[in-house]
This record gives structure tokens, C-alpha cells and sequence, in this order.
């Protein structure tokens, strides 16, 4: 770890505790932490949680991987049990006055998924002291989100994008705010989040403290901490422009029409998670496809996927009934699951960062992984760009491109039970065709009657599906599952 005063902050040498145990927190957050198996702080988190409860504003760049949702949920906890305290204390002293509680931190983040993760690490830790938190994203019924925050949450975790339209409707106000985190700060600045995340910033009391963490230290994520953060401690944890150490890293040419054969070859041989990236929304769709018609059991994730079905596919490869992910770059960052043993790159990414960003999904908490990359031919320029932005070298193998024989039964779907048996016979009769006619009729009908948000990605409401496999097997096998659960965190 590298420290840097740079931004004018006067950073003293503190040595960092071995476990949560060792720290100046409450009991109460000790015996939460032990409860959901947190024992052992890693580095980002011994470093930054000691300054985050002095009250010093906070900027931490790192890895992905390396435990930055707990650095800042475990100080916010503290200062909310604090809070709660002094109400009480007000509430069997009524003749001290204090201010009427309200909204005490908030957590913006970049993505729907990431807010959830924060939310359910939250719910692991908060026990019964402390309200619920309240999440504020697109993509979900908003009634239950301003619902959560009546009700006295003292937690926001949101979105730019929904929060500014929340606010934009004078809906809460975040007068009592002590903490405000920004996390992923340059992915949201790159989604384009800049002018909502200055809007929502304009309306937060001055005298607060500000805890950023990003993976990069960009021109523009700069930019933001110098209007905004007021002498921040500055934490560096290595390079965050190299992928880990952990990862091995490999390069697979194929023909551009062996490319599907060559990414079956390797997930053959795979009895763990992993994770398929591909460029394009539609690849996506053709790659899951093709992967289910041979006998594997594949889920995915793109911008057109509504809520549910991300939240589906998610849950389902944490939980095994997927063994592989499909997915777009929107999953590459802030999706966290343990475990994934494998990262292929079925397309190079555009932008030469995510693929840092892609291969941080394995090797993470000090495990081992594996990256492997198609390309064709005439992408050799490409790679050698990128390998070269990112100094690093892959290493060539030789790629199976026969054409692949599944031996596997073909997985069957089910329709999810909420799904109206009109809804159930007009797919029977009609087959793809009219599955994909009553597909287009719901999206016209929701882009009618949906609020157009801050660079709102559109939804399908496509009906949620399931997998079931035809014949009952066993759960594959995850290679390290006997994992300490604090690796499980960002």
C-alpha cells in the first residue's frame, strides 16, 4: 500500500489492525461482524475504516476485489448506532433538544445491481438497532423505495439517475446527512452520471464527510474530489491498471466461425463458475442460446434483461443453479459473486480498461483464476494495443475449434407461475414468433407509461424464466467455497 498527500491531506503512519476484533469499534459491531463471519480485515479495510471513523473525509483507489463495500458500510454503521444512541438519549431527556432524525448517510453508486449488493452486506450487518436501508434505483417500483424512506431509513443506497429525479420532485431531503460515499466514482462518471451526481451534491449540507473510492484516478474523478472533499486521507493499494497477480492470463486465435466451438472446448472442462463476456446486447443472447441448446446451463445479463430477470440469473449463478454467466459489460463491474474460477473474453471490450474490470471478477481475495481471450486474426493489432496500454503480455494457446458434441441432456425452461395462462397458450401457439409479438407489445406499453430517467437503460418485461433440468442432478462442485465470507466483499 502506497500513501500520497498530494491532495493536502497529512497522512499519519497508523498501523493497521490483523483483525476486526483488534479495531475501535462498538461491541455490538464486533458481535456483528463475528456473527456474519468477518474476522479478518483485508488491507483496503484496515486502512480506511480507522480514518472513516475519526470523521476524516476518505480516497481510496484499489483493485477490484479487495473488500471496499465493508471499508465504508462498517464505519457508516457505527455513526448510525451512534445516532441512535443520542435519540434515545433525547426521547428519556426530553428537555435536551436534538434535531429530528432523518437521512444520516448516503451510498451512490453506479449500478442497480452494485446498490443491491450494498444493501444485502448491509442487511448482514445491521441486526436489530438500526432500520432497514433504502434502495434507490431505476428499474423498480418506486413506491416501495420512497415508502422505505417515510418510514425513517437512515441509509440510502441509490443511483444518480433515480435519486436526482427524486429530488428534482422534492420528495425527502437530506438535511440531517452526516456521510456521503461514492463508490465506483469513475464508472460513474464514464456512464455519464457527472451532472446528476453535482445536482444531488449541491442540495447536501457543506459540513459532512465524503469517502470516495474508485478503481482509477482519472482527469475527471480528480476533478470531483477537489470540489468536493475537504483534505482527503489518500489511499493507494497497487496498480489498479494491471489485473491481479492471481489471474493467469491466456490468448486463444480462432476463426471467427469456430469462435462458439472454442468456448464450449473450454467450458467442458470447467466444473466451476464462469463467467463469458461478450460485446453486444444480441451476442449475448445468440451465445446463452447456444450454450443451453448443447447441455450447459447458462444464464444472462444485458441492458435489455428487466430487473427481475437480472436479479434471476444472478441468484441463480450464486447459487448454482447456473454454472455460467453471459453477460455485457454491465456485469463487469459490481457484480460480486465468490468463486468464479474462469473469465472468458468471447469479444475484446471496447474500451481497453474494462478488460481489467472483466478479469477482476476471478483471483480475488487471493485465490487463483484464469482469463482466457478469443480473437480472430485480423485482431492481432487490437490485442497488441491493449496489451501494450495495459503492460501486460498474454500467454498463446492453442485453441480446439472442432465443433462440439454435447452429451448432455438439453435443459427445459418454465414459465414462472405469475405468468397469465393467456400469456402461457399464446407461447405454445405461436412459438418464438409470438413470444417475441407479446414481448414488443409490453415494451411499447412501457415506454408509454415509464418515467424517462437520467440515462435510464430500457427494460423488457419478457417473462422471468427459470431452469429446471429433465433429469435431477447434483449441484456441480465449487472448487474454495470453504472461503473466509469477507472475500465475498468490495
Amino acid at each position: 500500500m502506497q500513501n500520497s498527500i498530494n491532495t493536502g491531506a497529512e497522512v499519519s503512519s497508523k498501523k493497521t489492525a490483523a483483525l476486526f476484533s483488534e479495531m475501535p469499534l462498538s461491541a455490538y459491531m464486533k458481535e456483528r461482524l463475528a456473527a456474519a463471519q468477518f474476522i479478518v480485515p483485508t488491507p483496503v479495510q484496515g486502512a480506511a475504516i480507522p480514518y472513516s471513523l475519526e470523521g476524516k473525509d476518505v480516497l481510496a483507489t484499489a483493485q477490484t476485489g479487495t473488500g471496499k463495500t465493508l471499508a465504508f458500510l462498517i464505519p457508516v454503521i457505527e455513526d448510525l448506532l451512534k445516532q441512535q444512541a443520542q435519540t434515545h438519549h433525547a426521547q428519556t431527556h426530553p428537555s435536551q433538544t436534538h434535531g429530528a432524525p432523518g437521512i444520516s448517510a448516503l451510498v451512490l453508486v453506479p449500478t442497480r445491481e452494485l446498490a443491491m449488493q450494498v444493501v444485502d452486506q448491509y442487511n448482514a450487518l445491521w441486526g436489530k438497532k438500526l432500520l432497514p436501508a433504502a434502495l434507490v434505483v431505476g428499474g423498480l417500483a418506486e413506491g416501495g423505495q420512497i415508502a422505505a424512506i417515510r418510514k425513517g431509513a437512515r441509509l440510502v443506497v441509490a443511483t444518480p439517475g433515480r435519486l436526482e429525479d427524486f429530488l428534482d420532485r422534492r420528495l425527502f431531503n437530506f438535511n440531517q446527512l452526516h456521510t456521503l460515499v461514492l463508490d465506483e466514482a469513475d464508472r460513474m462518471l464514464d456512464m455519464g452520471f457527472l451532472p446528476a451526481i453535482r445536482r444531488i451534491i449541491s442540495v447536501l449540507p457543506r459540513q459532512r464527510q465524503t469517502v470516495c473510492f474508485s478503481a482509477t484516478m482519472e482527469a475527471s474523478v480528480a476533478q470531483l474530489v477537489k470540489e468536493y472533499m475537504k483534505s482527503p486521507v489518500r489511499l493507494m493499494f497497487g496498480s489498479t491498471l494491471k489485473p491481479s497477480e492471481n489471474v493467469k492470463l491466456r490468448v486463444l486465435e480462432v476463426p471467427a466461425e469456430a469462435k462458439i466451438h472454442a468456448l464450449k472446448r473450454l467450458l467442458a472442462k470447467e466444473t466451476g463458475r464462469v463467467l463469458v463476456f461478450s460485446r453486444t446486447k444480441r451476442q449475448t443472447q445468440r451465445i446463452a442460446a447456444s450454450l443451453t441448446d448443447d447441455g450447459f446451463t447458462a444464464a444472462q445479463i444485458h441492458g435489455d434483461r428487466s430487473q427481475s430477470q437480472r436479479n434471476s440469473a444472478l441468484a441463480g449463478f450464486q447459487l448454482g443453479r447456473y454454472q455460467i454467466l453471459v453477460a455485457t459489460d454491465v456485469a463487469s463491474r459490481g457484480i460480486h459473486v465468490q468463486d468464479i474460477v474462469h473469465v472468458i473474453n468471447y469479444d475484446l471490450p471496447e474500451i481497453v480498461e474494462n478488460f481489467i474490470h472483466r478479469v477482476g471478477r476471478t483471483g480475488r481475495a487471493g485465490e487463483k483464476g484464469v482469463a482466457s481471450t478469443l480473437i480472430t486474426r485480423d485482431q492481432r493489432g487490437e490485442l497488441f494495443q491493449m496489451e501494450r496500454s495495459l503492460g501486460l503480455k498474454m500467454e498463446k494457446v492453442q485453441a480446439e475449434i472442432e465443433p462440439y458434441v454435447s452429451t448432455k441432456p438439453r435443459p427445459r425452461f418454465t414459465e414462472e407461475s405469475g405468468e397469465s395462462q393467456h400469456g402461457k397458450q399464446g407461447h405454445r401457439r405461436h412459438g418464438h414468433k409470438g413470444q417475441r409479438h407479446g414481448r414488443t407489445e409490453r415494451l411499447h406499453a412501457e415506454r408509454r407509461h415509464s418515467h424517462c430517467g437520467h440515462r435510464e437503460q430500457r427494460e423488457e418485461n419478457a417473462p422471468r424464466r427459470h431452469f429446471r433440468p429433465a433429469t435431477e442432478r447434483t449441484r456441480f462442485v465449487l472448487p474454495g467455497e470453504v472461503l473466509q465470507v469477507h472475500a465475498k466483499t468490495n
